[in-house]
């Protein structure tokens, strides 16, 4: 699968504990829908109106907020559309909140603000070690240097270093010196260290060291130990401490709790964190029947974890360390069997979140009333955690009343607060708002980070707003803020969607000159390029200058074979894949998958099984979709029994058909009419247990119409009307199909009404009935279908313009297909073989003369340079639309190729049926003057322009030239020349001619 960057609301909401081993992750649910609506609903958890709550709290909460404070709060005219006032019983307008008086025995709610990140500066001579430490490389000299230390000043030289390595030299400096006691505050700091480091193996050698040493471990080393396992995705393992810890007789203090029912959460195991926090709630710990082996860890790749489950219980790791007594291992301090309260801010904070992520909202509303009732100090977290919790779950105007309320305690929102509402209101839409926020952040002198860019930049770009997302670049640029390279891909994706490859290709090449793009980043670009069909641009990206050493990911191959498959360039995708291995990069699942399913689709099926048994060669087993790939490609081209063999294959390799496969055998079977076959594997899908879907049923009923088999297909059909949502429209066409092939014009008449009743007859079952109707003499049906048909709109392709054409034609309406004609060329649909097929036959039906027509489909089925307008161009001029057959004219004189007769004897037709004599003439004329003898055909259409302009010379011309067999006597020619003298008015002559012709062929008839 390719990597796809997208930013999620729970990055917005990510915090950290002010504790040394814990953070608090935001809730990832997505927003159902954040359009506020006051109706008559309350704030879960404070709903003035419920008894038993107001009960457990002893207190009121009053919902007096006006509309004003919100808008002071965000500063938003935009966000107005959250807060629909609503009227109490007395009138007045109020606005969900939590205005509190409180009749309990807690007079001030106390708020705690955010201890401050900047580095501890330090008194004494502390300052001056940790610079020369930072100066120098020999840490031990340095040390011996300073003098005696104390073990504070021990512990602080430790905290201050920058790497893992320099931790273990100092660590093993102070061990040396002569007077040094072990302590565990110093195990500690060093376990962090390693543990956040993922050195794994010096942490367990560290572990037992202190074992021997006799250093206890503390609930502070415990919920340590925890945390850095629990960061790793080392879910199993952390909690296995928790175990280790139950069996040293060391009872969980708040911390440690607080950080087990953290990682439990992370992993998704709510109700086992609940568990948890509720059994040390009344002083257990309990995990024995807690099954560690279905929690899933983060990283299960083979020697992520430094050792497996097993052997993690079985080595000394898990044996050894200090033991004590075990003599009760419930919590000494709560023995009277009251029910303890946690105290700490950062645990109220992690049960917010946890109960958020879990949808139990109203568990997530009780533990903050919880901490107003016992006083417990609110902080930004705090109302960070409420906020996302309720805005995530589409409680919008919950989250921007808890604002407002946070304000008034004296508690500032933090950028991630504003992050918050970002992404809250982008989520559902209110772009304007979430732009406001974005906004806010610098007004309120705050300033934005790599969340709130990231945040907004996804929002604008996911909907193409190309200004402001460099109005965005902008600021970051002036405030020297580079954009994250989670963005770039999406900014990007933006400019391909727009079509702004330039701006695309500056964009990259700005980001790359300041630093090397990661590969998952790369394939981001590929891709976005790829969907377009842009694969020089994929391309450029897959082979543009990189660092030294940095080689191509296998997914860059992967998408770059999309690339090329999208464009049809299979030689280029092939070759891709042959060359990969010479780069170092050898091909996986996926690369083999996509290429198979790459020739499949271009109908390349060889090539495609050639890589089949190459992934099978290279001990890959191709899955269901792989194969159906081949198989449909088979079927397709009619090459049933290669798809069958491919059907047989993977079977023979277990691997279970869907209906995808059946459905493709099934349907290439119904095409040739072999119903047997077809049954046959409906069988088999049936044996495996797979139920036939409307593909299926269909492609029986199209196979059954194939033979005539009425009954099977009426069958087939009546049993899909028991399907949800009855049969498609494939197996109603087919059924009126074999209706109409078997004259039951009731019957396909039914079927049709019911589909027009629907709104869902398309074009093929339109032309089905003008078919039908049109081949049983029913032409005034057949023009009312024809009629609906266009008026409906579905004249979408030159078959379906065929149809009614042909219809209007066998009708006689020539001038409707003429206009017919016209709005398939202004669609720019090109006519097809069935098209002139239909053109002719209008000629033919609208008296052009028979050698005419004939030498047109001469110059057609010969393919001569434009043949085909030719054709179009006389169609215009027989039915009437002169405009359109003179502008079809000019485009063939206009070109600079040699014309030959027929298309001048085409010409002097248009110019002369449109009452443009002289051009008729110039015509002739101009084809004289090119060296073109004048055939039957020009004489016709010259017989026509002189009877129109009245010129008899020329007539008498070409009657003399016919009388005195100068030209071969002609029975078009003759009539040309009557209906000619008759537009001249001349009767007399036009009689004389019709003698004449008449004696010029019982003379040809006479026996030798």
């Amino acid at each position: 699968m390719l990597y796809s960057y997208s930013y999620s609301s729970r990055e917005l909401g990510r915090e950290k504990l002010q504790s040394p081993f814990q953070s608090l992750l935001f809730s990832p649910c997505k927003l159902q829908t954040l359009q506020s609506s006051y109706g008559n609903r309350d704030f879960w958890g404070f709903n003035f109106h419920s008894q038993n709550l107001a009960k457990s709290l002893n207190c009121t909460f009053r919902l007096t907020l006006s509309s004003s404070k919100i808008d002071k709060s965000l500063g938003r005219n935009a966000y107005s559309h959250t807060q629909k006032q609503r009227l109490n019983p007395r009138g007045a307008r109020v606005f969900p909140g939590f205005k509190l008086q409180c009749h309990s025995r807690t007079v001030a709610l106390p708020t705690k603000t955010s201890i401050s990140r900047r580095k501890k500066k330090y008194s004494g001579v502390l300052p001056s070690i940790l610079r020369a430490l930072e100066s120098e490389n020999n840490i031990e000299d340095t040390l011996s240097s300073c003098g005696k230390l104390s073990p504070k000043e021990q512990t602080v030289i430790l905290k201050e270093q920058s790497s893992w390595e320099r931790v273990l030299r100092v660590f093993e400096w102070i061990k040396s010196q002569e007077d040094y006691v072990p302590n565990v505050i110093h195990y500690n700091v060093v376990l962090r260290v390693l543990g956040r480091a993922q050195k794994w193996d010096e942490l367990r050698l560290c572990w037992i060291e202190m074992a021997k040493n006799g250093v206890l471990p503390t609930n502070n080393t415990y919920g340590m130990l925890v945390d850095v396992y629990g960061k790793a995705g080392l879910v199993k393992e952390a909690l296995l401490w928790i175990k280790h810890m139950k069996l040293r007789g060391v009872f969980p203090d708040e911390v440690t709790m607080n950080t087990v029912v953290r990682v439990l959460k992370d992993a998704g195991e709510f109700d086992w964190a609940d568990r948890f926090y509720r059994d040390w709630c009344v002083g257990k710990v309990e995990l024995g029947d807690f099954d560690l082996e279905s929690v899933a860890d983060s990283d299960d790749e083979i020697g992520s974890a430094p050792v497996s489950l097993k052997h993690f219980l079985s080595t000394e790791l898990f044996k050894i360390g200090g033991r004590r007594p075990i003599s009760n291992i419930m919590d000494s301090s709560n023995t009277d069997g009251s029910r303890r309260k946690p105290r700490l801010t950062a645990t109220y904070n992690t049960l917010i979140d946890l109960y958020g992520k879990a949808g139990r909202l109203k568990d997530a509303a009780d533990v903050f009333a919880e901490m107003l009732k016992l006083g417990v100090a609110m902080d930004t977290i705090t109302f960070n955690t409420m906020i996302y919790t309720c805005g995530s779950h589409g409680h919008l105007s919950e989250a921007e009343t808890l604002l407002t309320e946070m304000e008034e305690r004296g508690i500032s929102p933090d950028t991630k607060t504003y992050n918050i509402f970002l992404s809250l209101y982008a989520d559902g839409g209110n772009i304007d708002a979430a732009l406001k926020c974005y906004r806010k952040i610098r007004e309120v002198g705050l300033f934005p980070d790599v969340v709130t860019h990231r945040a907004v930049l996804h929002v604008l770009c996911e909907r193409n707003m190309v200004g402001e997302v460099e109005t965005v670049i902008a600021e970051m640029k002036r405030s020297r803020v580079r954009v994250d390279e989670h963005s770039i891909p999406v900014v990007i994706k933006m400019y391909v969607n727009e079509g702004l490859l330039d701006k695309a290709k500056i964009f990259l090449e700005e980001h790359l000159l300041e630093d090397e793009l990661s590969s998952r980043t790369r394939v981001a670009i590929i891709d976005a390029y790829a969907e377009k069909g842009l694969w020089a641009e994929a391309e450029n990206v897959f082979i543009g200058k990189r660092d030294s050493g940095q080689k191509k990911d296998v997914v860059e191959y992967n998408v770059m074979v999309k690339a090329y498959g999208k464009a049809k360039l299979y030689d280029k995708a092939f070759s891709l894949f042959k060359g990969m291995r010479n780069h170092g990069t050898w091909p996986n699942e996926s690369t083999y998958n996509s290429l198979i399913q790459m020739f499949s689709g271009g109908d390349l099926v060889d090539e495609a099984r050639d890589i089949l048994a190459e992934m099978q060669k290279m001990g890959f087993k191709p899955q269901c979709l792989t194969f159906s790939a081949v198989i449909a490609c088979y079927a397709r081209l009619g090459r049933l029994p290669d798809a069958v063999g491919v059907y047989e294959e993977m079977v023979r390799l277990g691997v279970k058909p869907n209906e995808v496969v059946y459905g493709s055998l099934i349907n290439g079977f119904s095409e040739t009419g072999n119903v047997e076959e077809a049954l046959c594997y409906f069988r088999k899908m049936d044996e495996f247990g797979i139920s036939a879907n409307q593909i299926v049923l269909t492609s029986l009923i199209k196979a059954y119409s194939k033979v005539g088999c009425l009954e099977g297909a009426k069958t087939l059909y009546e049993g899909m009307k028991d399907l949800e949502g009855g049969p498609d429209i494939v197996a109603s066409n087919s059924m009126i199909n074999l209706y109409a092939d078997l004259g039951l014009v009731s019957e396909a008449k039914l079927i049709f009404d019911d589909l027009r009743q629907k709104g869902s007859a398309d074009g093929v079952s339109f032309a089905t009935m003008m078919y039908l109707y049109k081949n049983l003499g029913m032409l005034d049906e057949a023009i009312d279908v024809a009629d609906e048909m266009k008026q409906s709109g579905l004249l979408r392709d030159c078959a379906s313009f065929n149809k009614v054409m042909a219809c209007y034609a066998t009708n006689g309406q020539l001038s409707a297909c003429g206009e017919l004609l016209h709005e398939m060329i202004s669609r720019r649909i090109l006519p097809d073989t069935g098209t002139f097929k239909v053109m002719f036959t209008v000629l033919k039906k609208g008296g052009l003369p028979t050698e005419a027509v004939t030498q047109l489909e001469s110059s057609y089925q010969e393919g001569k340079p434009y043949a085909r307008q030719a054709v179009i161009t006389s169609v215009f001029s027989t039915v009437g639309l002169h405009a359109f057959a003179l502008e079809s004219c000019e485009t063939f004189l206009n070109a600079e190729v040699d014309l030959d007769s027929s298309f001048y004897n085409v010409a002097i037709y248009a110019y002369g049926a449109s009452g443009s004599i002289d051009k008729a003439l110039k015509m002739f004329m101009k084809m004289q003057d090119e060296g073109l003898e004048p055939d039957l055909v020009t004489y016709i259409n010259l017989a026509g322009c002189y009877g129109k302009a009245g010129m008899l010379e020329g007539l008498k011309r070409i009657y003399s030239q016919l009388k005195y067999r100068e030209i071969e006597p002609n029975e078009s020619l003759f009539k040309a020349i009557i209906d000619a003298y008759r537009s001249a008015k001349r009767h007399d002559l036009a009689e004389l001619v019709s003698q004449e012709m008449k004696f010029a062929f019982d003379t040809t008839m006479l026996p030798l």
